[in-house]
């Protein structure tokens, strides 16, 4: 009953994010036909930024009330006071950095984009702590009308600023305004009265500490490729490389993490029996991996139709960043997972070992590909990094929750087989479709279908089934 209860959070959580890629996807081909990759380029610089700060001073308060046994008045005002502390914090540091980042980028409309879009993580801040309710009962649907009401403001807000020739303006206004509307919107779904206290900060204390400390590493993680990017090369390869690795996300940001984030909950459910938390973490890891090997597959080898068709010809050299850089993110899912039992187990040092490992190979492999082959040898070197990364990942596991390095791989070798014979599938058919002329949308739609048909009958013959029913929603592998 927990599965399915957890199943049905998720599903909640992965239509969310669905709904939100598709409004996402609209502003961005509206955004994208009309702006510049220069544009994208400075909306990135400043995201940057304001992204690390936001990142580094995460306060994980949804997070740390999930995990107690139970939570009063007293810690939702303990979790709202820091929620605000945070955004003042937040606020003075984007603010005071905000000039001198501007003259080392040297782009002085660099200051005003960045304290406009500080609005973002600062009004975040100020959400209702009750909505942490919903994610203890496995409940999601809250979240998913809280998201698509951002989303879909911030969305046309964003619109009406590019039709009216705001520029690269439009791209600060739909990350504002989609923050701004949620927090309003929380009230209305999880009714709070706000309250300063810190009568409860020895709950969150313990956990806070490793896990900021693990934001910290985190934040320069996934922002080093872009500081090196933007102040190697041009404002315009900055854009075509950050519009490549956001198309690049999709899978992990819109289906797999949000269906992984009832996960935490339901593993803090059975830490006391950890042969429960091994099957649960084989199966989560193992659905997470069948959805995110075949998508990241499917972009890579699909990723000039869809640039084509997605942003336009002017998009045109970004196809062959985005190929590469949907490999890289293949293995992340299984981090997610991981992410989510440490924390459930309350082995938060796990995330910070693991963030620190990747900061350090990043710094190097990142580096050398920029010095080897610019843009296009940074996205090599992240395919590499992460191939990497998931050996740590796998001994981590190990040392975790004591399974082998064998009997995890063992665990995903027919979704990687099926992988397989799917990418053979699509290359094949795209071969063979390379002098027809065929309309891209018709082509895209073909080798969608055949890559979907070649991975589906191949789980099948390998006896993998999905069982659903009487409260019981399961992955099951019958071979």
């Amino acid at each position: 009953m927990l599965a399915f209860k957890a199943v049905q959070g998720a599903s909640w959580l992965v239509f969310s994010r669905f709904v939100g890629r598709i409004i996402d996807f609209f502003t961005l081909l509206v955004l994208a036909r009309i702006l510049s990759p220069s544009d994208f380029g400075l909306a990135a610089l400043a995201t940057s930024l304001v992204m690390i700060v936001d990142t580094v001073l995460e306060v994980p308060v949804t997070q740390a009330l999930v995990r107690l046994p139970s939570i009063d008045k007293s810690h939702l005002d303990t979790g709202f006071t820091l929620g605000i502390i945070r955004s003042s914090v937040i606020a003075v540091i984007i603010l005071a950095a905000a000039y001198p980042f501007a003259l080392f980028n040297h782009e002085t409309q660099l200051l005003p984009v960045v304290a406009v879009m500080a609005l973002g993580p600062v009004a975040r801040g100020f959400a209702s702590p009750a909505m942490v309710k919903f994610a203890r009962q496995l409940g999601f649907r809250q979240t998913f009308i809280l998201e698509l009401s951002g989303k879909l403001t911030a969305s046309i807000a964003a619109t009406i600023v590019v039709i009216s020739g705001g520029g690269y303006w439009a791209i600060a206004v739909n990350s504002v305004i989609a923050s701004i509307v949620s927090s309003i919107a929380s009230y209305v779904l999880a009714p709070y009265r706000p309250a300063l206290a810190l009568s409860r900060l020895r709950d969150f204390a313990s956990f806070i500490g490793w896990f900021s400390s693990a934001q910290l590493v985190s934040a320069l993680n996934w922002q080093f490729d872009r500081f090196l990017v933007g102040g190697l090369a041009d404002r315009a390869t900055l854009g075509r490389y950050a519009v490549a690795n956001d198309v690049a996300v999709i899978p992990t940001q819109s289906i797999i993490g949000p269906a992984l984030q009832p996960v935490m909950a339901a593993f803090s459910q059975i830490r006391s029996d950890r042969n429960r938390v091994k099957i649960a973490f084989l199966k989560a890891a193992r659905f997470a991996m069948l959805i995110s090997i075949p998508a990241c597959i499917g972009i890579s080898l699909t990723s000039d139709l869809a640039t084509d068709l997605l942003l336009g010809q002017k998009w045109k050299e970004a196809a062959p960043l985005l190929s590469i850089l949907a490999l890289s993110v293949a293995p992340i899912p299984y981090f997610q997972t991981l992410y989510s039992v440490s924390l459930a187990l309350d082995r938060p040092n796990i995330i910070f070992r693991l963030n620190t490992t990747d900061l350090l190979l990043r710094l190097v492999l990142l580096s050398l590909g920029f010095y080897l082959g610019s843009v296009m040898g940074v996205s090599f070197a992240r395919v590499a990094l992460s191939f990497l990364m998931f050996g740590f990942y796998l001994n981590e596991v190990r040392k975790l929750l004591g399974l082998g390095i064998g009997e995890q791989l063992y665990n995903l070798w027919k979704v990687g087989f099926a992988a397989a014979v799917m990418a053979t599938a699509v290359w094949l058919l795209r071969d063979e479709l390379a002098g027809q002329q065929l309309n891209h949308v018709v082509e895209l739609a073909l080798v969608v279908a055949t890559g979907v048909a070649a991975y589906s009958v191949t789980l099948l013959l390998l006896g993998m089934r999905l069982i659903a029913g009487r409260g019981r929603l399961e992955l099951i592998d019958r071979a």
